[in-house]
């Protein structure tokens, strides 16, 4: 009877064991930056509406935006504001271009080596640099939160709503601890993208800006 006793509180115990390191496992697999970039592996082209509001440290709302955007992972956005002003932004692996059409002025900043990635570059950047570059954690709303490491990345910090192969909404605070939200409509996962579509050429009668660095 002892013996059987024993077995069956060995049993009991091995038992216990399992479960518990079925409950533990997927915390411990689960790294938020896992998460992440499992969310992005899914979202391989995206394109729709973009609406931006800055807000001041008051809470006020210091500006705000409307236009379209374009994604196309790895590497490739356009980032077109049509209101209030008319601006294109469009990044592929060696540049990233802006172009203020009201002003007639074109910057041109490579992309190739750079160690600061804008927000929008977080998007189309690859696994190896998020891992490197970034501390990724989850928030109580389930948000994926970005910290570069790299105190000139130009923001401090990073949220990212992610639905299924949507990026529903992205919310920046700069180094100025200034807020800057971004709120995504009329999604399309399924029309064709390619790196042609992401190609720019300066107009003939714009001012060029060509950064090194």
């Amino acid at each position: 009877m002892p013996q059987i006793l024993n077995r069956l509180r060995l049993n009991a115990s091995l038992l216990a064991a399992m479960l518990l390191s079925l409950l533990l496992a997927p915390a411990l697999r689960a790294e938020p930056v896992d998460d992440l970039l499992q969310a992005l592996q899914g979202i391989e082209r995206l394109q729709g509406d973009f609406h931006q509001r800055q807000y001041a440290r008051d809470g006020k709302v210091t500006a705000e935006s409307e236009g379209r955007f374009k994604l196309l992972r790895p590497g490739y956005f356009a980032w077109e504001i049509s209101s209030p002003d008319s601006q294109l932004i469009v990044a592929n692996p060696q540049y990233l271009w802006h172009h203020d059409r009201d002003l007639e002025t074109v910057t041109r900043r490579p992309l190739a080596g750079s160690e600061a990635m804008t927000p929008l570059q977080v998007l189309g950047g690859d696994g190896e640099a998020l891992r490197r570059d970034y501390a990724v954690s989850r928030d109580a709303d389930g948000r994926f939160v970005l910290q570069p490491h790299n105190p000139d990345a130009g923001f401090l910090q990073l949220a990212l709503t992610i639905a299924g192969a949507e990026i529903r909404a992205m919310e920046v605070l700069d180094n100025l601890n200034q807020q800057v939200v971004i709120e995504f409509s009329a999604l399309d996962t399924t029309s064709p993208l390619g790196p042609m579509d992401f190609d720019f050429s300066p107009p003939p009668d714009a001012d060029l800006l060509y950064s090194e660095e």
